[in-house]
């Protein structure tokens, strides 16, 4: 199944303030219950352990409302304390968050080394390859340990679970946006080697719970 580059309409806000609502719920009920939540639990679980350090600070990167870190952070305590800050691209996005910051996941608004750790959650399928190179180096830079990725994998039998789901959605941008998300999605192989094409080379790429995937982009050598 080739990558098809597509439109998804919550990514210009291309509905009413109802729809484009309802449609975060959607994708609050995908990360809930289909591993977008337990997927980065394990993976944030697994980076902080490497320092043995009791807190970690984390920047998630293209977090809306900042539900998926959230999680994480409640799930993760007390054994872990997150400090978690939220980046997207309009500050809108960040329902008021005090710890929000409006800017480019492509160039990054942070000094060098800022964070223990940069995450993101079903953003990569959204970028061109060049532009997951970018993201790549900017998240490598602004991190002191570890970059996560969080994504869907592209397969046709995920493709139509998609298409399965629509009695679930309550949004028309949902029903456009899901078949969309997997269509332009990556493979595992396809990401470890455009991480490698810009020299990240200590990767560790686990597949997860209904083809999601799990990336650690390790700084240490």
């Amino acid at each position: 199944m080739k990558r098809l580059p597509s439109l998804e309409l919550l990514d210009v806000d291309a509905g009413t303030e109802q729809e484009i609502a309802a449609s975060l719920r959607d994708l609050r009920m995908f990360n809930r219950f289909f591993g977008g939540v337990r997927t980065s639990t394990e993976l944030v679980r697994r980076a902080a352990s490497w320092s043995g350090s009791r807190a970690t600070s984390l920047l998630e990167v293209a977090a809306g409302a900042g539900y998926v870190p959230a999680e994480v952070t409640r799930r993760l305590a007390p054994a872990l304390e997150l400090k978690v800050t939220l980046l997207d691209r309009a500050r809108t996005h960040l329902n008021g968050s005090r710890n929000g910051v409006a800017g480019d996941a492509l160039a990054l608004p942070f000094p060098d080394s800022s964070f223990d750790l940069v995450s993101c959650n079903l953003f990569l399928h959204h970028l061109g390859p060049d532009d997951v190179r970018r993201f790549a180096l900017e998240a490598m830079r602004v991190s002191r340990v570890a970059v996560l990725i969080n994504d869907l994998i592209r397969h046709p039998l995920h493709l139509g679970l998609t298409y399965a789901g629509f009695p679930l959605y309550r949004s028309r941008l949902t029903r456009n946006d899901a078949p969309a998300s997997v269509r332009q999605g990556y493979t595992p192989g396809e990401i470890r080697t455009l991480l490698q094409s810009v020299d990240i080379t200590n990767i560790e790429i686990s597949r997860r719970y209904l083809y999601r995937m799990g990336i650690i982009a390790w700084k240490r050598a």
